[in-house]
């Protein structure tokens, strides 16, 4: 029903507002600027980082509906998701989103782990996005704790070129072979409405909102309507259906030297847990019927931040400050399978709740010099947790979690653009917490102009990633379970050190091409794992034990002639690991895998119809595991090679605009190759399940249709 509704509001809105201005992509296109680890916003081309940038128009060719979507597409980025709890996280150069930092508008997200780590990607819709910014590497100095492989900065838009925008958009697809826009428990149903206005030349507001209904995957399951007298467990679903609704909020103002911004973004998404076990019951005089225990998951999100920028005298100040809570709630209830009704439903129930106060200064632009700047800045956050009994699968004996947790920081970086061709930064940061030794981060960072047409960066720099919630707070103990976590854990250090190497070139024809190369090296030290410390009974807790590197060797072109734009990548890592448990260590080689990636962008220019293709290939892994024998408490066990089985990708667009770019219909395919999962014999069980030999990815191939209006 919401669905319907706000699919009719949407529309409706499309024959009472009129088209006021010419559409913004026919204004002067601008040089791209970039934000991510610079004092101020500036070109990309003088970035002394190599940032990568995906624009909204990339996006848009896309057709894809969150962030997950979009980053999936890049070398070296895989989402992984969780069919049970229906998130997902970036993995990043072989680690976990645990040592990714996602920043939205340069502010960390909260989420159930803490600040900006663990993010649920899907959560993050695209239908405001502006630009997503991603830097490779440890960015410890400029952003703090879990910085280690990376930072994913996720750019919204807050002002439009026009005085009035609005901007409503449709998208229906099919979930595998599932559709149906009327009956429950198919397909995927996605609408949004993007408002902007400009007040006068200082002031602007915009807001938008969205609504993404994912009516679940069934798999080898069959949904939640089904049930057997045998009770053979294939009902509910293999991704569990979710619907999200997001909304933002910002007003803009600008005027000399100062801009400010606040900005507001709510989050509500349920999650729907079919249990795929029914149970009989006898209703007497020979009648029964088969209910089921279902479950609710509810997560509500708010994220209030204000940003200022201007200058107090010649110096240069970036100040930014936000509030942020998250709930997850959760309600069980009895569900009468046969005659489609909930017999009985228990009261909600908090399970996890996160409050922060969070923020970041930065001051430049001391010296007013154009050789040398430097920069001061500090980060503070303060992190209320909490974390229900029933949370860690078990009644954990009663016991509630609270805990809070204060970080403060300082760190100071200064830039000399020695000459025309040679710039440095080095930097250095000093990390407080309540909980945590203090920690230092350092980095070092040249930029090499070549040549006229080309660049050279070299990078060093170092993160900590803190111990998650979980890894501090776990405690399930009960007849099946002993798991604990370690209060006694220490962040893990990582270093990176990188080249990149950017060519541009021109040739006579006016065909422009871009060349890169990289090479990148990651040591990761005192990685946390969970351990088993006794096999009998099983004991498992969570201890700093393991070492992490891994090499990174990369290449790509881009080229652009007219209407037509291709994008090609390729890239060999190797990871090495020593695992450790008990007396028992893991060989450390370095084991590789390739991914490779094309994008095709063609326009015919008579009709303006537009085609796109994305293809990715992600080569077979292999790391080495623990393998023990299940029917033995003594067995050490042996680490074995194990193996994580490759995939190919292909999507397809074409897009047609209508009435001068104000109507545009797209139609495409996703996922061609009809993927779902790969054979995985790395993954290891939880505590009371062995290995799984599949891992899911993705929900197969699927098609979709989408209309958006541009009043």
């Amino acid at each position: 029903m919401k669905k319907k509704v706000f699919s009719v509001v949407s529309l409706s809105a499309i024959f009472w507002i009129n088209a006021q201005e010419k559409d913004s992509l026919n204004q002067k296109k601008i040089e791209e600027v970039v934000i991510t680890g610079q004092y101020m916003q500036q070109s990309i081309n003088k970035s002394i980082y190599k940032v990568e940038v995906i624009d909204a128009q990339q996006i848009k060719n896309m057709a894809v509906t969150n962030v997950a979507e979009v980053l999936n597409q890049n070398l070296n980025i895989l989402i992984e998701p969780s069919r049970g709890s229906g998130n997902s996280n970036a993995n990043i150069m072989g680690l976990s989103g645990a040592y990714t930092k996602i920043l939205i508008d340069n502010i960390p997200v909260v989420t159930d782990e803490g600040m900006g780590n663990l993010v649920d990607l899907t959560k993050l819709n695209v239908n405001n996005v502006e630009r997503i910014e991603v830097v490779k590497g440890s960015m410890g100095v400029e952003y703090g704790n879990n910085a280690v492989a990376g930072v994913i900065n996720i750019i919204t838009k807050k002002n439009y070129a026009k005085k009035f925008t609005a901007i409503a958009s449709l998208q229906e697809e099919t979930v595998g072979k599932d559709y149906d826009w009327f009956k429950k428990g198919n397909g995927r149903h996605i609408q949004s409405l993007n408002l902007g206005y400009r007040i006068n030349d200082n002031w602007s507001v915009t807001a938008d909102v969205n609504h993404n209904d994912f009516q679940g995957y069934k798999g080898l399951l069959n949904g939640y309507k089904y049930f057997s007298e045998s009770n053979d467990g294939k009902r509910g679903y293999d991704w569990q259906p979710k619907d999200m609704v997001t909304a933002n909020g910002a007003v803009r103002y600008s005027k000399g030297n100062t801009s400010l911004f606040y900005k507001l973004n709510f989050l509500s998404e349920k999650i729907n847990y079919y249990n795929p076990l029914v149970i009989e019951d006898y209703l007497g005089e020979g009648n029964r019927t088969y209910t089921s225990e279902d479950i609710d998951y509810n997560t509500k999100r708010w994220i209030h931040q204000f940003n200022i920028q201007t200058k107090i005298g010649r110096i240069n100040y970036h100040g930014d400050f936000s509030y942020q809570s998250q709930e997850r709630k959760s309600q069980d209830y009895i569900y009468d399978v046969p005659n489609r009704q909930e017999v009985s439903r228990q009261p909600e129930k908090t399970f996890y709740k996160s409050d922060v106060l969070y923020s970041r200064g930065m001051f430049s632009n001391f010296l007013d010099n154009e050789k040398i700047n430097f920069q001061l800045g500090y980060e503070l956050d303060r992190t209320k947790g909490f974390a229900d009994a029933t949370t860690f699968e078990s009644n954990n004996n009663g016991i509630n979690i609270e805990r809070t947790i204060f970080n403060y920081a300082n760190f100071i970086s200064a830039e000399w653009n020695i000459n025309d061709w040679l710039s440095l930064r080095p930097g250095v940061r000093m990390a407080l917490s309540d909980k945590f030794d203090s920690q230092y981060n350092y980095s070092a960072t040249a930029r090499f102009k070549t040549s006229e047409k080309s660049d050279l960066r070299a990078v060093f720099g170092s993160a900590n990633r803190f111990p998650t919630y979980d890894e501090l707070y776990t405690y399930v103990v009960d007849n099946n379970h002993d798991i604990r976590g370690n209060e006694n854990l220490t962040p893990e250090t990582g270093y990176s050190a990188s080249l990149f190497w950017d060519y541009a070139l021109t040739n006579s024809n006016n065909w422009k091409f871009n060349f890169s190369l990289s090479g990148m090296y990651l040591d990761v030290k005192n990685r946390i794992e969970d351990v088993v410390i006794n096999n009998s009974p099983l004991q498992i807790t969570y201890l700093n034990v393991n070492n992490y590197r891994s090499l990174l060797f990369g290449g790509g072109v881009n080229v652009r002639k007219g209407d037509l734009t291709l994008n090609a990548g390729v890239s060999m890592i190797g990871i090495s690991q020593a695992l450790n448990s008990g007396n028992l260590t893991s060989p450390d080689d370095y084991n590789y895998y390739a991914e490779a990636n094309f994008a095709a962008n063609y326009t015919l220019s008579s009709s303006k119809t537009l085609f796109a293709l994305y293809y990715k290939y992600s080569g077979e892994q292999r790391k080495y595991t623990l393998r023990t024998d299940a029917q033995n408490p003594q067995d050490p066990g042996q680490y074995v090679l194990g193996e994580i089985g490759g995939f190919n990708m292909l999507n397809f667009t074409v897009s047609q605009p209508f009435f001068n770019n104000h109507f545009e219909v797209s139609l495409g395919i996703k996922n061609i190759f009809d993927v779902t999962s790969v054979r995985n014999t790395v993954q290891a069980g939880n505590s009371h399940n062995g290995p799984a030999d599949q891992q899911n990815l993705f929900y197969g191939r699927s098609y979709f249709a989408r209309l958006n209006y541009n009043f």
